[in-house]
């Protein structure tokens, strides 16, 4: 099909020429992990904060190249984006990690320092998702080690009766949530830390997984307790289905809602867009994970609602909207928004075989490749664009602008 080509060509002339080469060049040799902070003008502040979760998707994002590329035999670029993943792993390792109190603080001083000490659900299970990702790059058991420390610590710390909590001190004390409030409320639970719950989740429980059939490849069978880590993990992915499936999405706005109270009542009118069309393709990978027909459909259900509707409401043909708060839109073209729309789409008329799906995704790329993608020398994508496509002039780089959802939907998409 001519869309998917295009796609596919255009999603590797992303990947191999602007994403992979921009972040190879921010690794900091002296200091360890990756500079943090490059302005509109492609200044980098080297001696700005180092935030966990960057560090966290840039080691998701190495390791699945470095993993991408070894398949299509591209050895300079694999091994370039491996020894990437291990400058990041030790990064994560040895300053990120909390020796004390367990978990991942929240951000480092530039040179590997706890600036942010604070303890969040959100950054723990990034870290679950880069661990599992460099796991079945490397094969440590030191990496499985730590991911499943920074799993017990979510469940020990992170966890009501109800779901799961959001922040914390560095000693896993209560504190308020400003991190993932956003538009004047303070949230006690979100939809934003619960997806991303059951994508971390999902990434390790890939690396339990193989660590069990490398178990049973060797011995030639497996023994419960040797399949306990795994079991755990299924346990607990699908007790955050359920609450996604019960909680999170709303039947009746074909939607879901967004922040909550402590007992998972929703406390503000907001459609995030983005995170429906992503939650649409990357619930249905996680659920398939579990190799469970029944959640499988289940999941896979709602999640067409999700697309469906987010391509009825937000999608102008060639690019999405941001949210619609109160029923006010922000008609902002944010980065990681527009690459998870290629996604979510493409995930559909796979489902579907809706052709409007793959027509849409092509549409999105297109704008991706021809307004998104920063034509300066030394930079990356833009952070985000008005509706009518002119560049907002926001950082280039920053705690929370990575290479893990546009370096992710390249791959994806390569590979559809």
């Amino acid at each position: 099909m001519e869309e998917l080509t295009y796609i596919k060509q255009a999603a590797r002339r992303m990947l191999e020429g602007n994403i992979v080469p921009f972040w190879l060049k921010l690794m900091d040799q002296e200091n360890g992990g990756f500079y943090g902070y490059m302005d509109y003008d492609l200044q980098v502040d080297k001696k700005a904060e180092k935030g966990c979760i960057l560090n966290s998707r840039i080691l998701w994002f190495f390791s699945q190249a470095s993993m991408f590329f070894a398949q299509e035999g591209k050895k300079k670029l694999a091994e370039d984006c491996g020894k990437a993943a291990d400058h990041a792993y030790a990064f994560l390792k040895d300053c990120c990690l909390d020796r004390e109190n367990g978990g991942i603080y929240w951000s480092m001083t530039w040179d590997g320092k706890p600036l942010d000490s604070t303890k969040h659900t959100y950054n723990q299970a990034f870290a679950c998702y880069a661990l599992g990702s460099y796991y079945l790059l490397r094969g440590s058991e030191e990496t499985l080690e730590i991911g499943r420390g920074i799993f017990k610590m979510i469940e020990e710390h992170c966890t009501d009766d109800i779901g799961y909590l959001e922040a914390f001190t560095v000693d896993w004390g209560p504190e308020s949530n400003e991190k993932l409030s956003e538009n004047g409320v303070m949230a006690e639970k979100t939809m934003n830390t619960l997806l991303h719950v059951i994508e971390g989740y999902a990434g390790l429980y890939e690396a339990e997984k193989a660590a069990v059939e490398k178990i049973r490849q060797e011995k030639g069978s497996v023994t419960a307790e040797e399949d306990a880590h795994r079991a755990t993990l299924e346990k607990a992915l699908r007790w955050a289905f359920q609450i996604y499936a019960d909680k999170i999405f709303c039947p009746e706005l074909q939607r879901n809602l967004v922040f909550f109270d402590a007992h998972y009542n929703s406390i503000l009118d907001l459609y995030s867009y983005g995170h429906d069309v992503e939650s649409s393709w990357l619930a249905d990978w996680a659920a398939d994970l579990l190799e469970d027909p029944v959640l499988s459909e289940k999941i896979h259900g709602i999640d067409s609602i999700l697309a469906r509707h987010v391509y009825e409401e937000a999608f102008d043909g060639h690019s999405l909207a941001n949210e619609c708060e109160k029923g006010k839109v922000d008609p902002t073209r944010v980065w990681w928004v527009q690459a998870e729309t290629v996604l979510g789409f493409l995930n559909e008329w796979k489902k579907s075989g809706d052709e409007k799906f793959l027509k849409a995704a092509e549409s999105q790329v297109h704008y991706i490749e021809d307004k998104l993608v920063d034509p300066r020398e030394g930079s990356e994508w833009y952070w985000s664009l008005t509706k009518d496509g002119e560049p907002i002039e926001k950082p280039i780089v920053e705690p929370w602008k990575c290479p893990y959802h546009n370096g992710r939907f390249a791959m994806r998409a390569i590979l559809f």
